[in-house]
C-alpha cells in the first residue's frame, strides 16, 4: 500500500513539477525578507509571586471554610475578562495583546507536585505572574494591578460565601425553630392524653384493677347463680314465670279487681242457684249472665289500665280472674319472685359493667409499649429538633464572628524585574536554507494536495478498486501501445502481437468464461474521450482474427473521423454522402482488411449531424442482424456515454457493452455516474470493463525474439522498457 501511494505520488510530482521550483523561489525570498527585517527591541519581564494568606487570629471555623485554599485557584479567579480589560485600560493596551505576553503559573496540587520532579518546592502555595513588555514600567504596572484585582476578587469571593452562609442560616432558622415548637407542643399533648395511662401502667395500678375486677366477677357469679336456683324453686312452687308473678301480684294487689272479682263471684253463685229453678231463657237467668259479662268487661279494661299504665288499656293474655285473685301466701310468693328477678337483673349488668372495664383495661395493657414507643419517637425527634437549632444557632454566632476574620487568600510576597532576554543574532545562511526547504516542503504539500483534489485516477491499481468497489467485472489490463507507421491513427497489434497479443488474448478468455461462450456481438465504449475505446476495439478484432474468427469491425461513432486508414481500408466518398443507403447493404459497406486474415470492416461514413436518426434506422438494425449471421465475432466502435447516448441507443442490438478505462484519462465521477447508469437500466447488458494504457514490463526473451523477426519494433520495446524502469523507481 504504501508504495502505491508513493508511487502515485511522484506521478502527481512529475504533473505538477513546476511546483518546486516555485515553491523553492517563494522560499528564498522569505527567508530573504525575514533576514531583512530589523531585530525586536529588547523585552523585559516582569513577575510577580501571590501566596496564601490567613488572618493572624482565628476564632470562628466559618472563616476556615469560606476561605479559598490556594491550591483551588483557578484563572478565573486571577484572568477574569472583567480584570484583564479593566487593567488593558488603565495601561492603554488591547485586551488580547496583553494577554499574549502574561503568563500565570497556578499552584499545583500536592498529587501532581509529586509526579512532577521539576516542579520548584513550595510551587503548590503560590501563583505567579509573568508578564514581557518593551516597556519595564508598563510591564511593571500590569503585573502590579493584576496582583491586586487578584487580591481583591480573593478577599470579595470569600466575604460572598461567608454572605452565603449566613443569608442560607437567617433562612433556614425560622424553619427550625418552628420545627422544634411543634415538636414539643406534640409531645406535651400526648403526656396529656396518655400520660395517666403511662403512669398508672408503671406504678402498677392497672394490674390490681385487672385482678380486683376479676374477683369481683366472680362474686357476681356466684350471686347470680344462688338467685336463679331460687327463682327456680319458685317458678315450680308457683307454675308462673316471673313476669306472670308480677302481673298476678300487681292485680292481686287492686282493691278494684277485688272487688270486681267479688261480685262476678257472687253473680256466678245467683246464677248457679237459678239455673237449678228457670231455663236458660228465663229473663233472671238472662240478666245474671249479662251483668256477670258487663262485670267481666269492666274487669278486663281494668286489668288493661293497670298493666298498661297511663290510664290506657291493653289486651291481656290470659285467666284474668284467676291472675287478680291470689291468695296472701302466693300472692307473698310472688312478689319475692318479682324481687329475685329484679336482682338477677341488677347483678347481671354489674357484671357486663365489670366485664367491659376488664377489657378495657386488658387492651390499655396491651397498647402500652406502642405508647412508650410513640413517646420515646416523640422525644427523639424533639430531640433532633432542639440539636439542629443548637447546631444552627451556634454556627450564625460563628459566621457574625468570622466577619473580623474575612480577608484574602492571596497575598503578595515579591515583584521582580527579570534580566533582559539575550537577542539571537540573525543567520543569513540559515534563514536562506530554510526558507528553501521550507518552500519546497510547501510545494511538495501543494502537490498532494492538488493529486487528492484531482478527480483523474492516474494509477491502473486505482481504476481496478475503483470498478471492483462498484461490483463491476475487470476483463482485461491492456497495455499501453505506440504507433509504429505514420498513416496510423491508433496503436494496433499487426506489428507487435508478440509484445501486447498475450494481454489482449486474456481479455477474449476472460469475456468467454464469463459469458459461458465468446459473445457473437460486442459494444466497446467508455466514460469520456481518449480513453482508447477505438484501440482496444481494432484490437480486440484484430486478436480474435488471429486466433481463426472471421471477425468483423463496424465503426458506428458517427460524430468523429473514421481510423480505417490504419488497417489500409479507403471509404470512399460518395459513400459518405448518403450513410442510409450506405449500411443498407452489407456487401457494400463491409471491407476486407488487406493484411490481417480473417478480418472485416464497415468503416464510419465520417461525421454526420443526425447520428442518433441513422443508428436508430431500420438499414441499421438490418445490417446486424445479417452480421450476426455471417461472422463469428463482431466488434462495435460506440461514442463515448459522457457526449451522446448513442452507445446506449446500439446496445440492445448487441449481446452486451464492455466500458473502457484509461489512467491518467479517466475520472472517477465520470466513471462512476456511467456505471451508475449502466448498472440501474434493466434493457442494457453490462458485461464489464477493462483497463487500457498501462504499461508493463516484457520479459526479456520476447524482446529478444522480437529483435529479431521485427527490427523496426526494436526502438518501441526500448522505449517502453525504459519507461516501465522509471515508474518502478
Amino acid at each position: 500500500m504504501a508504495s502505491v501511494l508513493v508511487k502515485r505520488y511522484f506521478l502527481a510530482v512529475d504533473r505538477y513539477k513546476w511546483l518546486l521550483p516555485t515553491g523553492l523561489v517563494l522560499g528564498l525570498v522569505g527567508g530573504s525578507l525575514a533576514l531583512s527585517i530589523p531585530n525586536a527591541a529588547p523585552v523585559y519581564t516582569v513577575e510577580s509571586m501571590l501566596v496564601g494568606n490567613r488572618p493572624t487570629t482565628i476564632f470562628s471555623a466559618t472563616g476556615t471554610e469560606v476561605r479559598q485554599p490556594i491550591e483551588s485557584i483557578t484563572a478565573d479567579v486571577i484572568l477574569s475578562d472583567e480584570i484583564i480589560t479593566k487593567t488593558a485600560k488603565e495601561v492603554g493596551l488591547e485586551p488580547r495583546a496583553m494577554m499574549l505576553n502574561l503568563k500565570v503559573t497556578l499552584p499545583t496540587t500536592a498529587a501532581a507536585a509529586a509526579k512532577d520532579k521539576k516542579a520548584p518546592t513550595g510551587s503548590a502555595e503560590r501563583v505567579k505572574l509573568e508578564y514581557k513588555d518593551s516597556n519595564q514600567n508598563r510591564a511593571k504596572q500590569v503585573v502590579e494591578r493584576l496582583s491586586q484585582s487578584a487580591i481583591d476578587r480573593s478577599k470579595g469571593g470569600n466575604t460572598a460565601r461567608l454572605n452565603e452562609v449566613m443569608k442560607s442560616l437567617n433562612q433556614r432558622l425560622p424553619k427550625v425553630r418552628n420545627e422544634l415548637t411543634i415538636a414539643e407542643q406534640s409531645l406535651e399533648a400526648y403526656d396529656r392524653a396518655e400520660g395517666p395511662a403511662l403512669i398508672a401502667a408503671q406504678n402498677g395500678s392497672i394490674s390490681s384493677a385487672i385482678s380486683q375486677g376479676e374477683n369481683q366477677q366472680r362474686a357476681l357469679q356466684v350471686q347470680i347463680e344462688g338467685v336463679n336456683a331460687e327463682i327456680a324453686s319458685l317458678q315450680s312452687k308457683l307454675g308462673m314465670t316471673a313476669e306472670e308473678a308480677y302481673v298476678s301480684s300487681a292485680l292481686s294487689a287492686d282493691p278494684r279487681l277485688s272487688s270486681l272479682n267479688t261480685q262476678i263471684a257472687q253473680l256466678e253463685t245467683q246464677l248457679a242457684i237459678a239455673s237449678k229453678d228457670f231455663q236458660p231463657e228465663h229473663p233472671t237467668i238472662i240478666q245474671l249472665t249479662t251483668q256477670i259479662k258487663v262485670y267481666e268487661t269492666q274487669l278486663r279494661q281494668r286489668v288493661g289500665e293497670v298493666m298498661g299504665g297511663g290510664g290506657v288499656a291493653r289486651p291481656f293474655p290470659g285467666d284474668v280472674r284467676q291472675s287478680s285473685s291470689l291468695d296472701p301466701e302466693r300472692q307473698r310468693l310472688a312478689m319475692r319472685l318479682v324481687e329475685l328477678t329484679t336482682q338477677r337483673d341488677s347483678l347481671t349488668r354489674q357484671l357486663t359493667i365489670v366485664g367491659g372495664s376488664g377489657v378495657k383495661l386488658r387492651e390499655q395493657l396491651q397498647n402500652l409499649p406502642n405508647k412508650q414507643l410513640a413517646r420515646v419517637r416523640l422525644e427523639d425527634q424533639l430531640k433532633l429538633k432542639k440539636t439542629l437549632y443548637d447546631q444552627m444557632q451556634a454556627k450564625l454566632v460563628d459566621a457574625r464572628t468570622a466577619e473580623a476574620e474575612t480577608v484574602s487568600s492571596l497575598s503578595l510576597a515579591q515583584l521582580n524585574a527579570l534580566p533582559l532576554e539575550p537577542v539571537v543574532p540573525k543567520n543569513p545562511l540559515l534563514f536562506i536554507i530554510g526558507g528553501g526547504v521550507g518552500g519546497l516542503i510547501l510545494g511538495a504539500g501543494i502537490i498532494f494536495l492538488l493529486d487528492m483534489l484531482e478527480g483523474t485516477l492516474y494509477m491502473a491499481e486505482d481504476l481496478r478498486d475503483g470498478l471492483k468497489n462498484q461490483d463491476v467485472l475487470v476483463l482485461g489490463m491492456l497495455p499501453d501501445m505506440q504507433i509504429q507507421e505514420l498513416h496510423q491513427s491508433i496503436p494496433l497489434l499487426t506489428h507487435s502481437e508478440l509484445l501486447y497479443g498475450e494481454s489482449y488474448d486474456r481479455f477474449r478468455s476472460n469475456l468467454r468464461l464469463n459469458e459461458g461462450k465468446l459473445p457473437r456481438i460486442v459494444l466497446i465504449t467508455s466514460a469520456i474521450a481518449s480513453e482508447g475505446k477505438s484501440t482496444v476495439a481494432y484490437n480486440l478484432a484484430i486478436a480474435a482474427a488471429r486466433s481463426g474468427r472471421r471477425s468483423l469491425i463496424i465503426e458506428w461513432d458517427l460524430r468523429s473521423s473514421s481510423h480505417s486508414r490504419s488497417v489500409d481500408v479507403v471509404l470512399n466518398a460518395d459513400q459518405q454522402l448518403e450513410p442510409l443507403r450506405y449500411f443498407s447493404q452489407a456487401n457494400d459497406c463491409v471491407q476486407i482488411v488487406p493484411k490481417i486474415e480473417n478480418l472485416y470492416i464497415i468503416p464510419s461514413p465520417g461525421i454526420q449531424r443526425q447520428a442518433s436518426s441513422i443508428l436508430e434506422s431500420n438499414e441499421v438494425k438490418r445490417l446486424i442482424e445479417d452480421v450476426r449471421g455471417r461472422f463469428d465475432f463482431v466488434v462495435v466502435d460506440a461514442p463515448a456515454l459522457s457526449q451522446n447516448n448513442d452507445a446506449l441507443l446500439l446496445e440492445p442490438m448487441t449481446d452486451g457493452l464492455i466500458l473502457v478505462t484509461r489512467p491518467g484519462i479517466t475520472q472517477q465521477s465520470m466513471m462512476n455516474e456511467a456505471i451508475e447508469q449502466l448498472n440501474e437500466s434493466e434493457t442494457i447488458r453490462f458485461l464489464g470493463a477493462v483497463v487500457n494504457g498501462i504499461e508493463i514490463v516484457i520479459p526479456k526473451r520476447i524482446v529478444q525474439e522480437v529483435d529479431r523477426s521485427f527490427t523496426p519494433v526494436k526502438h518501441q520495446v526500448q522505449s517502453v522498457e525504459a519507461r516501465a524502469a522509471a515508474r518502478l523507481n
